[in-house]
């Protein structure tokens, strides 16, 4: 199916499943939302949504709807209602495959069997579950709605449900178009990798969002994620909150702009300490991210070795051989970045034990790559951000990769409470969680960003937009300098993944320093001032 781009709108409150059952359940006892209000508004909204994003010139779509026993297949059923009268499906040509169909059939029973009265009606076949005539079915099908199971799943799937996900799975790239209601089925709170989980084209992600959609290792099975929005109030919403999905606009306006007035000092200065025989570039590419996110002076430190190779490749960036001459020529920075390329011996330690100091006082400080090792059994103080891949993480706290890959975020949470320090997960989604418990998820899912360097990018970006947040503190307040790390996480990583979007439109693989250019110009329009007209 051709799809239509939806709007930014994948950004809000995160909830597990059981809090989202939790809402369910406050909604209808104190807001006067019962199960059928709900499953109807939630029903068409998907409806409209799919409609939307996925519109074709053929009308009258042959779906079949795979439906579980609770409330996720009555969604479903009352999505494929909606699209049966808005003429986008034909009656006719759709089926429902049911674990079981409820007895009796009213609108007075439970919202499915109320949901299956309707669209029998309309001349829908409704079937209990059978193998050989499902796969029949499949075979003639436009689109297959999942509503096999949502929310209340407590464990892998299993019987029927089990026979209907693996079905669905079985057709690879030949099988109809998938959408899953909400959630991929058979994915809940306590999925582990291996469990079964339906393969979605799309995912039509009932908001509030929830957490395990965006587990890193379920998150490819739900294909593109739909937000569908409207269904509860936003009070509601806040109160069950747990974490936030980040969007490049929310964030990027958490950032303090630059002033009509501002010079170079008062953008932020930043002080890089990176590269090393053989990882020269990532010195030059941490460099140009700092540059690209906005700061007024970059100030990178190499080896005097690497300075003939890298100072050519850095126009506008003041690149310095380090020793003697780096200390004499040392500004105050408003925030470091030490670590891309450069390498792990003992003097690589006592440099990043001489900035401890100045974090204590206030100083934001990015470690990256190499100084995520040399900083492993240190305890922060709050002003620090590290920004670690999966293997990097799992070396850092001494968990194996499987158990961080499947679900990294508790892990996460205890090490940033632990070490009083701001983490920035990569992966295909990426996490950002402070001390404080505070969460945030950037939904990635860019494979043109799995190359090396973009992460050096980032770590500029983040060292920048914390620098010159801390210089505008400091001019506005007039008190100590300061900053929130992890809002400058949450922007730095949401410009990065805007960045990665905007050059993979044609699907091109790009050099990492592109990124710091299309990002300089996502930047500059997010941050610089807007001449006004006479």
């Amino acid at each position: 199916m051709n799809r239509k781009p939806p709007a930014d709108l994948n950004s809000g409150a995160l909830l597990s499943a059981s809090g989202a059952q939790a809402l369910d359940g406050e909604a209808s006892a104190h807001w006067g939302l019962n199960a059928y209000a709900l499953v109807e508004a939630a029903g068409r909204a998907c409806a409209g949504a799919f409609s939307r994003v996925y519109a074709t010139e053929k009308r009258e779509h042959s779906i079949v709807v795979f439906a579980g026993k609770g409330n996720n297949a009555a969604d479903a059923l009352v999505m494929l209602k909606a699209l049966i009268l808005d003429g986008y499906a034909q009656a006719s040509a759709c089926s429902i495959f049911a674990v079981q169909i409820p007895e009796p059939l009213s609108g007075g029973g439970t919202p499915l069997s109320g949901a299956m009265l309707a669209v029998r009606k309309l001349g829908v076949t409704v079937t209990v579950w059978e193998t050989a005539a499902a796969a029949a079915a499949l075979a003639k099908a436009d689109v297959l709605i999942d509503g096999i199971a949502g929310t209340g799943l407590t464990g892998p799937l299993h019987g029927a449900a089990l026979e209907m996900a693996e079905l669905i799975n079985a057709g690879g790239q030949d099988k109809p178009f998938v959408v899953s209601v909400d959630l991929p089925s058979g994915n809940f709170d306590g999925w582990q990798t291996g469990m079964p989980l339906v393969a979605a084209h799309a995912t039509l992600a009932i908001e509030p969002h929830k957490l395990c959609l965006y587990n890193q290792a379920a998150r490819p099975y739900a294909g593109t994620i739909i937000p569908v929005r409207g269904i509860f109030p936003l009070a509601l919403v806040e109160k069950y909150r747990e974490a936030e999905l980040v969007a490049w606009e929310a964030a990027a306006a958490r950032i303090p702009p630059v002033s009509k007035t501002a010079y170079k000092y008062e953008r932020g200065l930043v002080e890089i300490m990176a590269g090393s025989s053989g990882a020269a570039g990532a010195a030059r590419l941490a460099a140009l991210g700092a540059q690209a996110a906005g700061a007024g002076l970059v100030r990178l430190i190499v080896a005097p070795s690497l300075y003939p190779m890298v100072a050519p490749g850095c126009s506008g960036i003041m690149v310095v051989p380090g020793g003697a001459d780096a200390e004499e020529g040392r500004f105050t920075p408003d925030a470091a970045l030490l670590g891309p390329g450069w390498g792990r011996g003992e003097d690589r330690r006592r440099l990043l034990e001489s900035y401890l100091p100045l974090e204590q006082q206030g100083l934001p400080l990015v470690l990256d790559a190499d100084a995520i090792v040399l900083a492993k059994d240190i305890v922060f103080n709050g002003n620090t951000l590290l920004t670690p891949h999966p293997g990097e993480f799992a070396a850092y706290t001494g968990l194996s990769k499987d158990e961080i890959l499947c679900n990294p975020l508790p892990a996460l949470r205890r090490c940033a409470a632990e070490k009083k320090v701001h983490i920035l997960y990569k992966s295909h989604v990426l996490y950002v969680v402070s001390p404080d418990g505070r969460t945030g998820i950037i939904d990635g899912m860019n494979p043109a960003l799995a190359a090396g360097g973009s992460g050096d990018v980032l770590a500029g970006f983040c060292a920048s937009i914390a620098a010159r947040w801390r210089s505008v503190a400091a001019r506005v307040t007039q008190r100590s300098k300061s900053c929130d790390m992890y809002d400058c996480a949450c922007a730095a990583a949401s410009l990065l993944v805007r960045a990665a979007q905007s050059k993979n439109i044609a699907g091109a693989f790009f050099d990492p320093a592109e990124l710091a250019a299309a990002a300089a110009v996502i930047a500059g329009a997010a941050w610089l001032p807007v001449r006004s007209h006479p």
